[in-house]
């Protein structure tokens, strides 16, 4: 059974720093290109960064040049360095995993960025 599973999250204050992990379980993780997206309060859930099996990697234009994506095949997990936070950063985030046809989804963790 593939499952998902975030964590990381956090308050910080502006201009601080997170990282995210996705953990991932059931066999699918080298295959599968991975996301990380974030849902705030009253707005859609907005795609933030992805990388694929290869490890080449996209961003949102609201976080280029502050967060970066990783994944490392060997313990499964996918990462998420976030740095010079805003508020409007405020959100939860989740992973998520493409697998062929096959999406999956971790419940997302929480992070809040305030003074």
């Amino acid at each position: 059974q593939v499952q998902l599973v975030e964590s990381g999250g956090g308050l910080v204050q502006p201009g601080g720093s997170l990282r995210l992990s996705c953990a991932a379980s059931g066999n699918i993780f080298s295959g599968s290109v991975m996301e990380w997206y974030r849902q705030a309060p009253g707005k859609e859930r907005e795609l933030v960064a992805s990388i694929t099996r290869g490890g080449s990697t996209d961003y949102a234009d609201s976080v280029k040049g502050r967060f970066t994506i990783t994944r490392d095949n060997a313990k499964n997990t996918m990462y998420l360095q976030m740095n010079s936070l805003k508020p409007e950063d405020t959100a939860v985030y989740l992973c998520k995993a493409a697998f062929g046809v096959f999406r999956y989804w971790g419940p997302g963790t929480q992070v809040t960025v305030s003074s």
